[in-house]
């Protein structure tokens, strides 16, 4: 089988564990990247001891994160069909067969996540609870589940994008992979996403393909199911504001969790009467090379600022979109100057090997 999974893990044993498992009780000879990521538990151990001629090992010396971990994984991997797998993830029956009967040069194919209930629900998962944790999971209920939901959704998709997904190697590396600004996490998923979309490929979902995810285990959630560690607080704070740096504005998919594309602008920003928080708060929202080299000017008076002027900013991208017209107006208390509409975010499609800026 011409496919390659690609699976890092951080203090995840018994997850990962269990992982490795699935996969193999389905694919005894699928080819596995299994990816420490300086665990300090007993995974080190565990890989070492591992005797599996079709599993390829790497641990890092140090955290780095997922970020950087699947690039690594997808380097390594021997087959031309590369795919992603969390660590908290359970592979269901027929999984390998339902992605790639969708599969095709210039498409990513994603499976259908069967979670507990945990999250909100949506149209793009089924919420059912075979387990919370990993000592408790019902494998055998969840199998059974899944051959019947087969037969419900044989040969179904829709439009959406979330991991487990599936891609040939040389369309993943022909944009640069993952963007290591986002190092270790989160919403390199997000971005890479779009990069698709841009560069013009199909994001499928395959309705019959499932896994069971646990969710959050091993990066957010580590000590407690539902609270936050420290690390992923940092980390998701740094990433967020890249993020919004980057793109200029937040995360936006539809229903089915397909990812909507807002254009990206050439902002700056003149604060009068600014204080320490303020400028911090709207600092991302804005590109930092000078207001000579900007399209868009927005003038912003501290003294009059309001959350609801911070809302306007956030979703100035889409209101020019919408607006469509060069010229001067005011949204709010803040000044906007439009000398320009052009849209540059098929600047941010290929990443090459280094950070992007905007």
């Amino acid at each position: 089988m011409n496919v390659t999974l690609v699976i890092p893990t951080y203090n995840n044993l018994k997850h990962i564990k269990n992982a490795y498992t699935s996969v193999r009780k389905f694919y005894p000879n699928l080819e596995l990247v299994l990816l420490d990521d300086g665990s300090t538990d007993d995974t080190k151990t565990w890989l070492d001891e591992l005797e599996d001629k079709f599993v390829i090992k790497y641990r890092s010396e140090e955290r780095v994160g997922h970020t950087i971990l699947y690039d690594k994984g997808i380097d390594m991997a021997t087959n031309e069909i590369v795919g992603i797998m969390h660590a908290d993830m359970i592979l269901g029956p027929n999984y390998i067969e339902n992605v790639l009967k969708h599969l095709e040069r210039g498409k990513v194919v994603c499976a259908t996540r069967i979670e507990p209930p945990l999250h909100p629900e949506g149209k793009e998962k089924i919420v059912r609870n075979f387990g919370m944790d990993f000592n408790d999971l019902n494998i055998e209920a969840f199998e059974e589940f899944v051959l019947e939901a087969q037969n419900e959704y044989k040969d179904q998709t829709t439009k959406g994008m979330f991991a487990p997904w599936v891609i040939y190697k040389d369309d993943f590396q022909a944009i640069g992979g993952h963007d290591s600004g986002f190092a270790p996490f989160p919403y390199e998923d997000s971005d890479i996403f779009q990069r698709w979309i841009l560069a013009g490929y199909e994001l499928i979902q395959s309705r019959d393909a499932f896994v069971y995810h646990l969710t959050c285990r091993g990066h957010r959630w580590n000590e407690q199911v539902g609270i936050n560690d420290n690390y992923f607080e940092i980390a998701e704070k740094k990433a967020r504001e890249y993020y919004i740096r980057k793109w200029g504005s937040w995360i936006q998919n539809d229903q089915n969790q397909h990812p909507i594309i807002t254009p990206v602008y050439k902002k700056g920003v003149i604060i009068n009467n600014t204080n320490p928080e303020l400028t911090e708060a709207l600092e991302p929202w804005f590109n930092d090379d000078g207001l000579a080299y900007q399209d868009i000017i927005v003038e912003v008076d501290g003294n009059a600022f309001t959350q609801q002027d911070f809302q306007i900013i956030q979703q100035l991208n889409a209101i020019i979109k919408d607006s469509g017209q060069i010229g001067k107006f005011e949204l709010g208390n803040l000044k906007i100057t439009i000398n320009s509409l052009k849209e540059y975010q098929n600047e941010l499609i290929k990443i090459n090997g280094k950070t992007p800026t905007k």
